[in-house]
């Protein structure tokens, strides 16, 4: 396997920039993913490493490569696609070999790798159907196995799971955890799902509109989102936002909206900013029914919108401050109705403040 590398990479269409400055290390069998909204570059930047698209400018290392220059076939990557991209009047065995076979691999060999990869992926039985007879997490597995038995440096997926319907997305999800365990490999996966992105990257790589906001570990990015974009990007249900004013009162910080004030905690990068305007953001778990003695100041009342009855927890959308605010994690048996007062409050634990104008955190 090999480290991959991209320095400076921009690639635009016409006038369109796709890809703007992109510096990313991969290290040696590391599992990057790279995750943001449709149109951000993310396919562009996975099929510039694969040689399917020119770059515009900047520099690509595979190992100690350069492969500006290099066509697919001779930058030893091996891709999955969102469409399986499988012969359909070829048998499962001989979707599997061909690849070798183009390359002039001995028929022995061939067998072997082609065993190999079938006893990892779980498919030895499907050996000699055709692709039309299987299902779509079985051709997946497939289309997977037709990677593995080329033994690449680095393995690129593109969306490889959109295809599947949401049970069979969670258990391919687990698969793929399992095929890491067992085979160590650099690879570099593209997804908007951001569910996806965390449970299966070492590392996220979050991109808007061509440009990297933020690389990081799926924790770091959770809990230490660099500004606002990523906030709501990543996490499901997504991230309160609140426009407030920090008010400074005997000593002590509020951040206030219409209806809404609580106090901000000590540390926060705020304490020499009264009068200023932020966005207040904070997490649906973070969102809470009742106020905690010990944190004083940090409840607010508001009212009951609309319940999501989930089963191991309640989700409620309830108005305070002007908009609506989500919590999560609320006990399933809680007795809550439409337009019912609540007392809340939000874990000062939870917070994050957003630079108004720029989107920037305030660490």
């Amino acid at each position: 396997m090999a480290k991959v590398t991209l320095e400076k990479i921009s690639k635009s269409y016409g006038a369109t920039p796709a890809v703007i400055d992109i510096d990313l290390a991969i290290e040696d069998e590391e599992f990057v993913v790279l995750v943001g909204p449709s149109g951000c570059g993310k396919s562009t930047t996975l099929r510039l490493v694969a040689g399917l698209e020119e770059i515009d400018s900047g520099v690509i290392r595979i190992g100690s490569r350069v492969v500006n220059s290099l066509p697919p076939k001779d930058r030893d990557i091996a891709m999955v696609f969102q469409n399986y991209a499988l012969y359909q009047h070829m048998t499962i065995y001989d979707n599997l070999a061909f690849g070798l076979r183009n390359r002039r691999t001995s028929e022995t060999v061939i067998r072997q790798e082609v065993m190999r990869a079938a006893e990892i992926l779980g498919i030895g039985d499907l050996l000699k159907r055709k692709p039309r007879e299987l299902s779509g997490g079985q051709q997946q597995r497939v289309a997977l196995g037709r990677c593995l038995v080329r033994h690449p440096q680095v393995f690129l997926f593109d969306e490889p799971l959109s295809n599947l319907d949401a049970e069979l997305r969670a258990h391919m999800r687990i698969e793929l955890k399992k095929l890491r365990e067992r085979i160590a490999a650099t690879s570099i996966y593209v997804t908007h799902d951001q569910i996806e992105a965390m449970t299966l990257g070492d590392r996220v790589v979050v991109i808007r509109d061509g440009r990297i906001q933020q690389v990081g570990t799926p924790l770091e990015i959770y809990n230490r989102p660099r500004n606002r974009f990523v906030a709501g990007f990543i996490g499901a249900p997504a991230m309160n936002f609140i426009d407030v004013t920090l008010e400074g009162s005997d000593g002590t910080l509020y951040a206030a909206a219409p209806g809404f004030r609580i106090r901000v905690g000590e540390r926060t990068g705020l304490e020499h900013r009264p009068g200023a305007k932020v966005t207040l953001g904070v997490r649906p778990e973070h969102v809470l029914i009742g106020e905690r003695k010990p944190e004083r100041g940090t409840g607010f009342d508001a009212v009951v919108e609309v319940t999501e009855q989930l089963g191991a927890e309640l989700l409620i959308g309830v108005r305070a401050a002007g908009r609506t605010l989500i919590a999560s994690r609320i006990d399933p048996e809680a007795a809550l109705a439409r337009h019912q007062p609540l007392r809340m409050s939000i874990d000062p634990r939870g917070v994050h403040f957003f630079d108004r104008a720029t989107g920037e955190a305030i660490r």
